[in-house]
């Protein structure tokens, strides 16, 4: 009979090398290190127990240790590259329901795509965009009865919208009596033309001179106090593509674009760096980003494990049973993550 190729310590072939270091979790990853070899967690191959040192087999089984501890990690983050996941909509609130769905309307080309008023919880919103809810990404506005007015902070910057011909669009914003805070003109790279509007409750949206495509909402600006860290959070736990990142030294910030597609076809996240700026005022106005997924579960998982906050654990809502997660980013900007097939049930 064949020999197996590999043996199991048992515990008292194991002398772990003793240590005067003062570290406790050096003892504690020791004794967690003892435990995984001794129970067979950890196996070592045969060629490497008989005639080795005991400071060389305490270092193949570490190795071997981090390796099996690191592991169900990695997989939870190739589970989130791999997620079925897209821009839902971004939720914000408004003064004057009506007025804001008519400035979408006639000055920007959005569609109400549904409304529902709440009555019981004293709000009613309505979804808008250029394309249904279940292919296109879109904004839900929520009016709350008897409040007209919201602080919007600096942390969220706008949204960007693609249309074919920029100056023409401000002419009919400006005859609509719609706010221009920036003239059309050459963006800042030297790529398009862009102008900046604002809404009646004073969202700001950048209008980008492009060719038609599938997602005229193209874009939602955040600003963050340090790029890298918002980078890495929004690539592992939220499982978005660095895109392209430019450094703007003559207006003192970078940015970095981010999301689940190429720029051209589908809504990407800018987030913003200025120069020195560490921290945003979040208002009470915008709200979050929705994004699908199809576990809120692992989803959960992967935003602790990136020391994400978790402000609603993973569930369905009371009512209408959609599964959601919700999180504050690094920065204290809220995400939402909802269930793909619950949500495709919510439109029915």
């Amino acid at each position: 009979m064949a020999m197996a190729s590999s043996l199991m310590l048992p515990a008292a072939a194991i002398v772990l090398p003793y240590t005067t270091s003062s570290s406790s979790s050096s003892t504690s990853r020791r004794f967690a290190l003892f435990h995984l070899v001794t129970t067979g967690a950890i196996v070592l191959p045969k060629s490497q127990l008989f005639g080795a040192k005991e400071s060389e087999l305490f270092k193949v089984a570490e190795a071997n240790a981090v390796e099996k501890l690191e592991q169900p990690e990695q997989n939870l983050f190739d589970w989130v590259k791999n997620d079925n996941r897209r821009f839902l909509h971004a939720v914000y609130r408004v003064g004057d329901l009506d007025k804001t769905i008519k400035f979408y309307n006639e000055c920007l080309g959005m569609k109400l795509l549904r409304k529902r008023d709440i009555p019981e919880d004293r709000y009613t919103n309505a979804f808008l965009g250029y394309g249904p809810e279940n292919s296109n990404f879109t904004v839900e506005i929520t009016y709350n009865y008897g409040v007209d007015n919201y602080d919007i902070g600096n942390g969220f910057g706008h949204f960007g919208v693609a249309v074919e011909d920029v100056a023409k669009t401000i002419d009919l914003i400006k005859a609509k009596g719609g706010k221009v805070t920036r003239e059309p003109g050459p963006s800042t790279d030297g790529s398009t033309v862009i102008a900046f509007i604002e809404d009646p409750d004073g969202y700001k949206f950048e209008l980008l001179e492009r060719k038609p495509g599938p997602e005229p909402l193209c874009q939602v600006m955040l600003q963050v106090g340090d790029l890298d860290r918002a980078i890495a959070f929004y690539q592992k736990a939220v499982g978005m593509k660095l895109l392209r990142e430019r450094d703007n030294p003559e207006n003192k910030n970078t940015v970095a674009i981010m999301g689940y597609g190429p720029e051209d076809k589908n809504t990407v996240l800018e987030l913003t760096y200025n120069y020195g700026v560490t921290n945003y005022d979040k208002g009470n106005g915008y709200e979050q980003v929705a994004i699908g997924t199809n576990d809120v579960y692992k989803t959960a998982e992967a935003i602790k494990l990136c020391g994400g906050k978790i402000i609603r654990e993973p569930g369905p809502l009371p009512g209408i049973n959609t599964k959601i997660v919700a999180c504050l980013d690094p920065d204290g900007l809220k995400l939402a993550f909802v269930d793909n097939v619950d949500f495709l049930k919510e439109l029915e």
